[in-house]
């Protein structure tokens, strides 16, 4: 056990669930850093549990020297509006690609979640920007330096969506002879995974803060899940209705295109299926995708040199505006045409996916991919868990019965499975002092928890696993 008091943790989200990331490491009693600050989902926005239903940013922030993003999905960015306005004026760190994304995000996520009001999510878009800063992979970036303190960070990739990564923190208390490496894995993604490397593990972690959103299950290997995904394809083709994938704009929908286009490539006969991305958000961070594409990994870089396009194939429709939007709806519903719409929000609960659920839930022509995780409290989890029985889901305030298919793919989720994370944790050379678990539901953390100590046994090593509280 560690015999001195710092450097601690304290969490102000994701510890009760896996939305609202915002962590603080207590470096001293004055000095500490935040690693994200993200917005509650689903049912973590209202109950009971700290932090819980609560924007305002409720923890005094005059000992916080930087922010540290891990990468730019909303459960990790989006409360910074919240930040800013209680008086954080300090450096934002994060990737390189991160730092490219992030504007984006932060501006649909403000007309969206705070106020539709162009001009100003423009101004608090430049105020983060004034404060961002974009490094490699790799870079050492020095945030405190005194004669009784050093801290610095790199990040180091974590393949969940481009430009994600964990944070590594070296600390050192020079009158005390001491130095401590904390690492927060941010969301580490899923071997296998299309355009990105899996993460690898660090040299050294003194103290572990390890996301456990799948902890408690194993995913499906790429090859069963594509097969899977072939079979709705093919369900869609003979019954001439509409496949629709709630998916997120950045990461998950990119994953998705690449592997349609894979199918379509060796299935000629599906290339008059069209696949249409109906998420203008969506499309501006696929082409940021591509304008990146020297991150992708050896596979993808195949792909390109053979003259393909994985994200920007013939039968791929883009729908911008509102009107497009509900002409391309309409034409869905009325003909028999198969189709695959990508769209979000990928949880369903806002955005255009609202729509096409409306119209196309009623009717058995048609089907639902998840290919992401569904947090309580959603109408995603509410479709995914009831829609197999024939039951039904409430949008917008109505019930709609679900006749459509209901299909789960565990295998495309960008987070690492059970088995990720051990290996994740115990490929670390010398066993962590404390691995603590956060951005988890209750029973995934017990389950990871469990199988880490017992890998840890197996294997000769005893780190110390916690779930944070």
């Amino acid at each position: 056990m560690n015999q001195h008091p710092y450097p601690r943790v304290q969490h102000h989200g994701a510890v009760n669930g896996v939305t609202g990331s915002c962590h603080q490491l207590w470096i001293t009693p004055t000095d500490s850093l935040l690693i994200d600050c993200g917005l509650f989902q689903g049912a973590e926005t209202s109950g009971a549990g700290a932090g819980q239903d609560q924007l305002a940013i409720e923890f005094p922030l005059d000992s916080v020297h930087a922010l540290l993003l891990t990468h730019v999905h909303v459960d990790h960015v989006g409360r910074l509006p919240w930040l800013l306005a209680a008086g954080f004026d300090q450096a934002v760190h994060a990737t390189d690609a991160s730092a490219l994304l992030l504007p984006a995000v932060l501006e649909d996520a403000f007309r969206v979640g705070v106020r539709p009001d162009a001009a100003l999510a423009s101004r608090y878009v430049a105020a983060v920007s004034a404060l961002l800063q974009g490094h490699a992979y790799g870079q050492w970036v020095n945030l405190i330096t005194r004669d009784d303190l050093t801290c610095r960070m790199r990040f180091q990739p974590a393949g969940h969506i481009l430009g994600s990564a964990y944070a590594e923190i070296d600390i050192d208390y020079p009158p005390e002879q001491r130095s401590q490496r904390v690492v927060f894995s941010g969301d580490l993604g899923a071997a296998g995974a299309p355009l990105l490397e899996p993460p690898q593990p660090p040299e050294r972690a003194d103290l572990l803060i390890l996301e456990s959103t799948y902890g408690d299950r194993l995913h499906e290997d790429r090859a069963t899940r594509r097969a899977r995904l072939q079979q709705v394809l093919e369900q869609a083709l003979a019954d001439g209705g509409t496949v629709i994938v709630p998916a997120f704009s950045i990461g998950r929908t990119q994953e998705l295109l690449y592997e349609l286009e894979g199918i379509m490539h060796d299935n000629p006969e599906w290339q008059q299926i069209p696949v249409i991305l109906d998420a203008p958000l969506a499309g501006r961070f696929t082409a940021l995708y591509r304008e990146l594409r020297q991150s992708w990994n050896a596979e993808g870089q195949a792909r390109l040199a053979a003259g393909r396009r994985p994200l920007g194939f013939d039968q791929l429709l883009k729908v911008q505006t509102h009107a497009q939007h509900q002409r391309m709806l309409n034409r869905l519903v009325s003909t028999r045409q198969p189709a695959v719409v990508i769209t979000g929000s990928g949880m369903c609960n806002a955005g255009r996916v609202v729509n096409y659920l409306k119209a196309m839930l009623g009717d058995v022509r048609h089907n639902v991919v998840f290919v992401g995780y569904q947090a309580k409290g959603t109408p995603g989890h509410a479709i995914q868990q009831y829609g197999p029985a024939g039951g039904y889901v409430e949008l917008d305030g109505q019930r709609y019965t679900i006749r459509a298919g209901v299909h789960s793919l565990g295998g495309y989720s960008a987070h690492a499975d059970q088995a990720g994370l051990i290996a994740f944790v115990r490929d670390i050379p010398v066993a962590p002092r404390e691995v603590r678990l956060v951005h988890g539901d209750a029973a995934a953390k017990a389950e990871l928890a469990a199988q880490l100590r017992a890998d840890a046994k197996a294997h000769d090593r005893s780190p110390n696993v916690v779930i944070a509280d």
